[in-house]
């Protein structure tokens, strides 16, 4: 049923300097492989084989990584090292890659409206890429994601619980229940102060978005910082429709950050080492 996913990535990584000064954040690597191919396997795997990318200056290595090397392939031909470029090679067969640049930073609303070039009118997935999901059981976060789309036909975010020194960091969302694990949503805030935040339920970097919310961010006023945010964008969406909170099942890890990059790694390693 929905068939594109779209990948924001023309973010500085200014959190991984001097990593990050001439490499993307997206293309670090979690043991073997770089975030933003876990994000596409994830996407792929909820059947969504458009992906659509939004880059900007310095991230010519994704379009690269998402290609064929012929020199690299004839080198390592009839080696034990073809079966290193087996998961790649299985992406770039599967999936149709398209790109396009964000000139400006101007908030991840505006990364995503950038993106409708790519998208068109048609539902479609986000994924933020350091924002590393390990779906409960093998089950992708973003595939629990559109089975909800299936019988609700609304945007959805996915959210989880966090201590509420932390909603300062996050678009946080007030709702109320509408079944296990599933909220509708009546009010988003972005990055609220503790005691302004009206849950602790923060979004995090999973979304399905109906092609209607392209005309809301272009009617959407510039927010917090001077960014365009897509929680003002989904709010709206909320008050004029509905919208809704999904709390996945699995694990998720801020590979945005110095300790969650370190956590992932640490257990992407251990699956690593009993070959899975």
């Amino acid at each position: 049923m929905i068939r594109k996913c779209l990948f924001p990535a023309a973010g500085y990584g200014t959190r991984f300097l001097p990593a990050t000064k001439s490499m993307p954040k997206e293309m670090l690597p979690i043991v073997n492989k770089p975030l933003i191919q876990y994000g596409v396997e994830e996407a792929m795997a909820a059947g969504m084989h458009g992906i659509a990318i939004v880059t900007g200056r310095g991230k010519r290595s994704i379009e690269d990584h998402f290609d064929i090397s012929y020199e690299l392939e004839h080198q390592i031909s009839g080696t034990s090292k073809e079966a290193f470029l087996e998961d790649t090679r299985r992406v770039i067969d599967t999936c149709t890659f398209s790109y396009t640049r964000q000139v400006e930073m101007k908030g991840l609303g505006h990364a995503i409206l950038t993106g409708e070039t790519l998208i068109g009118p048609e539902p479609f997935g986000v994924v933020l890429a350091d924002d590393l999901c390990d779906g409960e059981g093998g089950d992708p976060v973003l595939a629990q994601m559109a089975r909800i789309y299936a019988k609700y036909r609304c945007s959805i975010v996915a959210i989880e619980e966090v201590p509420a020194e932390e909603v300062h960091k996050y678009g946080v969302i007030e709702a109320s229940p509408l079944e296990e694990d599933i909220f509708m949503v009546s009010d988003m805030v972005e990055k609220p102060e503790a005691e302004d935040a009206p849950s602790n339920m923060a979004i995090i970097g999973r979304y399905i978005l109906t092609p209607d919310i392209f005309d809301v961010l272009r009617r959407t006023p510039a927010g917090k910082n001077g960014e365009l945010q897509i929680t003002d964008a989904l709010k709206t969406q909320a008050k004029e429709g509905m919208v809704l909170a999904y709390k996945f099942k699995g694990q998720r890890y801020d590979c945005g950050s110095v300790d969650g990059f370190v956590a992932a790694t640490n257990r992407f390693y251990e699956r690593y080492k009993q070959g899975a």
